[in-house]
C-alpha cells in the first residue's frame, strides 16, 4: 500500500469536514420535522415524503466520504459507508410509512394512503423512485461483490420494488397515464415498466438467496409473493398472456416450496 502523504491527510482532513457539516445540519432537519410530525400530523405524508429524499441526499453525503477516503487515503471509510447504508433504509422506511410495505395486495387496501399524497404528480414520483434506485446501486457498487450485505441487500432491492409499486396511483395509471395524450403518459409508462422489472428481480432474488444462502421457506414464499404481485400488475394492465404465464410459474414454485416443506419436515423427524 503506498504510503498516504500529510497532505493527502490534511485535504482529506479539510474536505470531509464540510460534507460533516451539510451531514449535521441534514440530521438536525429530520429531528425537529419528526418532532413537528408528532405534534401535528397534518400533511404528514408529504413531510414523510421529503424526509425521505433527504435520507437519500444524506446518503450521498455519507457516500462521498467513502469515495475521498478511497481517493486521497486508498482505505475504504467503512464507518461511512455503514451510514450511508442505515441511511438509505431510513429512506425506505419514510417511503413504507406513506405508501405501506404491502406486496401482493388490491390497490384498494391501501388507496387511503395513496389518496393522502394525491397532490403529488406522477413525474416527481418516478423521480424519487429512480433516485432511490440509483442510491441503492451506489451503496451496493461501493461495498463490491465479495460483501458480507450480500443477501442483506436482496431484502433491501426487494423493499425498493415494494414502494416503487405502492407510490403509484394504480387507478389513475391504469385509467388515464396510459393515454397518450396524458401529460404523465411518458412517466407512467416508464415507472410501470420499472415496476415489472422491479418485481420480477425481487422475485428471483429471494429465490436465490433461498436455494444458494438461507433454505429458509420464507425467503421462497417471499419470492412467489413477487411474482404474484407482478402478476398482479400485469391483470391491471389488462396484460393477460403475461399474467398467466407468471401464474404458472408461482404456481410451479409453490409446489416446489411446498415439496421442500415437506422434505425438511420429514428430516427433523
Amino acid at each position: 500500500m503506498a504510503r498516504v502523504t500529510e497532505e493527502a491527510r490534511q485535504s482529506y482532513a479539510e474536505q470531509v469536514a464540510v460534507y460533516q457539516q451539510q451531514l449535521d445540519a441534514l440530521l438536525i432537519r429530520e429531528k425537529n420535522m419528526l418532532m413537528l410530525i408528532q405534534k401535528d400530523p397534518t400533511g404528514a405524508s408529504y413531510k414523510r415524503l421529503m424526509l425521505a429524499d433527504e435520507m437519500l441526499y444524506l446518503t450521498t453525503l455519507y457516500l462521498a466520504k467513502h469515495s475521498l477516503s478511497v481517493s486521497l487515503l486508498n482505505v475504504k471509510n467503512e464507518d461511512a459507508l455503514n451510514d450511508a447504508r442505515k441511511t438509505l433504509y431510513k429512506a425506505v422506511i419514510y417511503l413504507e410509512e406513506v405508501v405501506t410495505n404491502l406486496i401482493d395486495a388490491p390497490f384498494s387496501e391501501y388507496e387511503d394512503k395513496i389518496d393522502e399524497i394525491r397532490n403529488l404528480p406522477e413525474s416527481k414520483r418516478y423521480y424519487l423512485v429512480r433516485k432511490l434506485g440509483l442510491a441503492i446501486r451506489l451503496i451496493m457498487d461501493a461495498y463490491g461483490d465479495n460483501t458480507k450485505w450480500r443477501w442483506t441487500f436482496v431484502e433491501l432491492e426487494a423493499r425498493f420494488a415494494t414502494v416503487a409499486k405502492n407510490i403509484l396511483d394504480l387507478k389513475t395509471a391504469s385509467r388515464d397515464g396510459l393515454d397518450p395524450r396524458s401529460p404523465d403518459y411518458d412517466d407512467t409508462v416508464y415507472h410501470l415498466r420499472l415496476v415489472k422489472r422491479l418485481l420480477q428481480q425481487a422475485s428471483d432474488r429471494y429465490r436465490e438467496k433461498y436455494e444458494l444462502s438461507t433454505g429458509r421457506i420464507d425467503d421462497f414464499r417471499l419470492a412467489i409473493n413477487y411474482l404474484l404481485a407482478l402478476r398482479r400488475i400485469h391483470i391491471i394492465l389488462g396484460e393477460r398472456d403475461d399474467a398467466e404465464e407468471v401464474k404458472k410459474k408461482a404456481i410451479i414454485w409453490r409446489e416446489k416450496m411446498e415439496q421442500d416443506h415437506r422434505k425438511s419436515e420429514s428430516q427433523k423427524k
